[in-house]
């Protein structure tokens, strides 16, 4: 039996990467899916391919936030699940990053996160019970060495806003972070892989297991905080990154 039939989830980033793989992946598990992506187009696109709703919305900006989340909850007929998968990366360390660069980085990756549960929880509320996945990342419970200030700052932030939230918010909705590795997506795809097309092996020999992660790989973890099979989990900052915080 699917593990999500009944449930209304809004997925952000859903356009593509991490998000575009969950918003799939809980459709096939029977979910009412809403993707919020500030690409209306690519966002829609996702939505016919799979089945789901879509709405414009930059996670950044308040007021498109709690558009878009209330726009959602009347689309799919309440709402008691929410992914926060938007995120941009930075990749510049403490002595060439600008305060413009710091402040968006922060703005989208977690005050972003911030707003929409802040919009999202009091539908969760009326209904009774919910979810909430964040991401964030394992440079966030331990960074990889210098770089990426801006990047490591908002995501170690997400992992405590989980925390808090998850205490806020229960007994009735759960709370947790999933902590990404590396993942092949369309935000790291410079990143991860040389100017050949190869994985780098720089990237590759962090990890225990010796590759970068597919989207799908994160997305089943992301099902696992979301369902029924974790119900008696909440708070959690997950490593889900092939052995690189031990490694």
């Amino acid at each position: 039996m699917p593990r999500l039939t009944g449930r209304k989830i809004i997925v952000t980033g859903g356009a593509s990467g991490i998000g575009r793989a969950t918003a799939r992946l809980f459709r096939q598990e029977g979910a009412d899916v809403a993707i919020l992506d500030r690409s209306d187009n690519a966002a829609k696109a996702v939505a016919d391919e799979i089945g789901a709703v879509s709405f414009g919305c930059d996670v950044s900006d308040p007021a498109s936030v709690s558009a878009a989340v209330a726009k959602a909850a009347e689309a799919m007929g309440g709402l008691d699940g929410l992914v926060n998968a938007a995120g941009i990366l930075s990749e510049t360390g403490l002595s060439d990053t600008s305060a413009d660069v710091f402040a968006r980085t922060v703005a989208v990756n977690l005050t972003g996160t911030f707003l929409v549960i802040q919009a999202a929880a009091p539908f969760m509320q009326k209904g009774g019970k919910g979810t909430i996945v964040n991401i964030a990342s394992g440079v966030g419970l331990m960074p990889t060495g210098p770089g990426s200030i801006a990047y490591v700052a908002s995501k170690g932030g997400v992992v405590a806003l989980t925390k808090s939230a998850s205490m806020e918010l229960a007994p009735a909705i759960r709370v947790n972070s999933v902590c990404p590795g590396a993942v092949e997506t369309p935000m790291t795809a410079g990143h991860i892989r040389t100017a050949d097309g190869a994985p780098s092996p720089s990237i590759a020999s962090r990890y225990a297991l010796g590759r970068h992660a597919q989207p799908e790989e994160l997305a089943a973890a992301i099902l696992f905080l979301t369902s029924d099979e974790s119900s008696f989990v909440t708070g959690i900052a997950l490593p889900v990154d092939g052995g690189r915080t031990f490694h």
